[in-house]
């Protein structure tokens, strides 16, 4: 199951740049526009946002708030349990049944369940619900690209048919977009999407939709315990400067995405006065470097190691992002227990002497300087301000033996241009689609096509802009998807993560942090580690 990368969670808003020298010292400025005008709430419960999105139909869907949208308006066949990575049947009664070559999974399906327009729940429905999901071929419908068939073989059961085997199928079923939809209001029909509507079976039905503004109704006919809240209005504000008046005025009941840093930093300091509560909880996203092994030096292992060494992951923790991210040693994330910090045994941080001795050793010294061109996306400050430091730590850390010349574009044109070799260090991040180690391995190291003479031609670290090629690695892959047994599986990641570390085609940065705010008269609200906010908890 190839999976095209979903690269840039981003949504880190621009703001204010000022000046940033070799001391590192960084100042961001805050605006303070009039926040939009709160909505009548009448007891409901409002939820601020600087997100935008496109469309609420499953099928199509692939941003963070859009999937958090849906994972309250639909259920799935599974989930995670409060709080934690444990997976757990929604729709589905039980964890499916797997047939011994690992190909066929079959799942019983919850009885009692109706739509929000009243249609009955059933196998079919469920099994028209991902049919519809692969046909009509929307943006994330790769994720299902190795499904051989989808069917009901009973009235409460469905089977899936896989054309390879893959472990982590289970979680990829809780993906907030693999949701039941009703037949009789959807069709299956390639570009066939509702933006603007949605039904389905949550615990909110979607009651109006605009482009300010989404109000959402607790549904009352819904199968599992009702929502503590009658409603939720969702807001959506043109800038984190508004987000930011809203909260600290009272406007809005909660504010999730994207505050700067900097308001971040100052609702958590004022917090404690105002009687806010602050829910922090470690992120699913990753940044990296991607480095481009087709891109001479970067051909060289000793560069690619000299790069790793030489990285401060606490100095950007600290000065950078005033402690809102965590520092990351490999490619999967701490929240996951096959997590290995391979980088930080390997490498540390701003282990000078290694750098030092590996770039003394291709003949690079302060007269005859490693240039490098790092790029990053310049519509996002915080990629900016990263790579300005990056670019200082190696200044002050090497003595100019290292120098990194900044180069900054606009998203979409860097992911367009990702896979034809333009760049030969990329500031990147990435927001897993469904939570499993394989998501944070597979989308960066597997290559279906390529060579070590050639590099990768085709597959995941192609589209990734690294190109890198391991025959090791692929193998490991296949197994790590063939594998049930959670031990084994575990051993195989492990192996994996060093196949990681001893080639570095990427280097881990950081893990994001994500920050929810909460008005002191509001009761249960949580942060889940999928960085979905459930509403049905929220209560004044």
């Amino acid at each position: 199951m190839v999976t095209r990368s979903r690269l840039g969670i981003g949504a880190k808003w621009a703001r204010s740049l000022l000046l940033f020298g070799l001391c590192l010292l960084l100042s961001v400025s805050c605006s303070r526009t009039s926040p939009n005008q709160p909505m009548a709430t009448d007891g409901r419960i409002v939820v601020g946002t600087t997100a935008v999105i496109s469309t609420l139909d499953p099928a199509d869907a692939n941003t963070i708030f859009a999937n958090n949208l849906l994972y309250n308006l639909g259920d799935r066949l599974y989930t995670y349990q409060a709080g934690g990575t444990q997976l757990e049947p929604q729709l589905a009664t039980a964890l499916p049944t797997i047939s011994p070559d690992g190909l066929t999974y079959t799942i019983p399906v919850r009885q009692g369940v109706v739509f929000h327009d009243g249609t009955p729940f059933n196998a079919e429905a469920m099994a028209f619900s991902l049919n519809r999901f692969i046909q009509n071929g929307g943006t994330p419908s790769y994720l299902m690209a190795d499904v051989d068939q989808i069917k009901a073989t009973g009235e409460y059961e469905l089977t899936i048919r896989l054309k390879q085997p893959f472990a982590a199928f289970p979680s990829l079923l809780a993906f907030s977009g693999l949701c039941a939809v009703s037949p009789k209001a959807y069709e299956i029909k390639e570009g066939a999407f509702k933006a603007n509507e949605f039904i389905g079976t949550g615990p909110y039905k979607l009651d109006s939709s605009g482009s300010d503004q989404l109000r959402l109704v607790a549904f009352e006919q819904y199968w599992g315990p009702k929502p503590a809240n009658s409603g939720i209005d969702v807001q959506f504000f043109s800038s984190p400067a508004n987000l930011y008046n809203a909260f600290r005025t009272g406007a809005v009941d909660l504010a999730y995405q994207n505050l700067a840093i900097d308001q971040i930093r100052n609702l958590q300091t004022g917090a404690a006065q105002n009687g806010w509560q602050v829910i922090e909880s470690s992120g699913s996203g990753i940044d990296y470097l991607t480095l481009n092994l087709n891109s001479p030096p970067l051909d060289k292992l000793e560069v690619r190691q000299a790069i790793a060494a030489v990285m401060d992951r606490p100095l950007l923790q600290d000065r950078v992002f005033m402690g809102q991210i965590e520092p990351l040693y490999s490619l999967i994330p701490t929240t996951l227990p096959a997590q290995s910090p391979v980088f930080q045994t390997a490498f540390g941080d701003a282990n000078t002497a290694k750098a030092k001795a590996l770039l003394t050793q291709l003949g690079y010294s302060p007269t005859n300087p490693l240039k490098l061109e790092f790029w990053y996306r310049s519509n996002l400050v915080n990629d900016q301000l990263a790579a300005i430091t990056v670019k200082a730590i190696a200044q002050r850390e090497l003595g100019g033996m290292l120098q990194f010349q900044l180069n900054g574009i606009e998203s979409t044109t860097a992911y367009r241009n990702l896979d034809k070799g333009a760049y030969p260090i990329f500031l990147l991040d990435w927001a897993p689609d469904f939570l499993d180690p394989d998501n944070y391995i597979q989308p960066f190291m597997e290559c279906t096509k390529g060579s070590p003479e050639t590099g990768c031609q085709d597959g995941s670290s192609f589209l990734q802009g690294s190109f890198y090629y391991s025959d090791r690695a692929n193998q490991l892959i296949t197994r790590s998807r063939q594998e049930q047994q959670p031990t084994q599986r575990k051993a195989y990641f492990d192996q994996l993560q060093t196949v990681l570390v001893e080639d570095v085609p990427f280097i881990p940065l950081w893990q994001s942090k994500d920050f929810l705010f909460v008005q002191k008269n509001i009761q249960g609200a949580l942060l889940q580690v999928t960085q979905k906010v459930p509403f049905w908890t929220l209560q004044k």
